[in-house]
């Protein structure tokens, strides 16, 4: 019988661009690049699109990139114009749109200043690698084959149906008699990419065991066919313990943030009885059915 996976991953907060009222925004300053009826567009806003669209240095020179990205700020500049003459901008779901948008990148301004101002120094690199060889002295490279398919209004039964499956080849045959597209495969998966959640279940997975997970919107049944220790050295693995303590930082920081709000904040009316009374939502067991399977995003 194959075995739900629960992964979880803490996706970063998506940085969402603030809509203006009219003209410049106040404090936005620079050289004018071009003018469409009262918008301007400025070089500080240039160069800010292109950090946004992560164009390398050597890049933000060229006349091409900067064509490109300069034709899509006008047509920008042009229709924030229009939806100003349309009076949208008074139009309440537009407000809240801009509002969020509005306070998402205030939010995310303050977690990224935050994280800027954490010193990670090269002790704290070393003795992360070293207090987890299963990431790089022992990393193991895993052979994976895997059927995936899209979920939808359908897959639900056949999920359900396909519990007792203990091969692909069976689980193949049901996705095909059941008219779900899907498709077969085999991959490489680094144990270093591998949630801990997950690498603990295959860890202790029997020969040829069957697992099924969710990864965005498809449903994925694998199974391990092989493993290799490739280990992780050098400035590779000092960069990837970088990435995982800056990751580790922002998560804390978010989850103090998270608990400072939830004391700071009086509910009223009905959502005070909503959120007094409904149960915080338990993370996924790893041995969870495959209909609870908790949903992820993969690379």
């Amino acid at each position: 019988m194959f075995r739900a996976t629960a992964i979880l991953w803490m996706g970063a907060l998506a940085v969402t661009a603030c809509t203006r009222n009219s003209g410049q925004s106040p404090g936005v300053t620079g050289q004018v690049a071009a003018r469409i009826g009262d918008q301007v567009v400025t070089t500080l806003e240039i160069e800010n699109e292109l950090r946004l669209a992560n164009v390398s240095v050597e890049r933000r020179t060229d006349p091409v990139v900067i064509k490109q990205l300069l034709e899509q700020l006008v047509l920008r500049k042009y229709l924030v114009q229009q939806a100003l003459d349309a009076k949208l901008d008074q139009e309440p779901n537009v407000l809240l749109d801009i509002m969020r948008a509005r306070e998402q990148v205030l939010a995310n301004a303050f977690i990224a200043r935050d994280g800027a101002n954490r010193s990670i120094g090269k002790s704290d690199v070393d003795k992360y690698i070293a207090e987890n060889p299963a990431k790089f002295a022992q990393r193991q490279l895993l052979t994976v084959e895997q059927i995936r398919f899209a979920l939808g209004p359908g897959t639900q039964a056949v999920t359900e149906a396909n519990k007792e499956m203990k091969t692909l080849d069976e689980v193949d045959r049901k996705l095909t008699n059941a008219g779900i597209a899907h498709t077969r495969s085999v991959n490489s998966l680094s144990q270093s990419d591998i949630p801990p959640e997950l690498a603990k279940v295959l860890e202790s997975r029997k020969p040829d065991e069957v697992f099924y997970g969710r990864a965005g919107r498809f449903g994925l049944y694998f199974k391990v066919k092989d493993e290799e220790t490739h280990p992780l050295g050098g400035n590779a693995a000092e960069n990837s313990a970088l990435e995982a303590l800056r990751t580790q930082a922002l998560k804390t920081k978010i989850e103090a943030a998270a608990d400072a709000a939830h004391k700071l904040a009086q509910y009223e009316g009905d959502y005070a009885k909503i959120m007094s009374s409904t149960p915080t939502p338990a993370p996924v067991s790893i041995d969870a059915p495959a209909s609870k399977a908790a949903e992820a995003e993969t690379h």
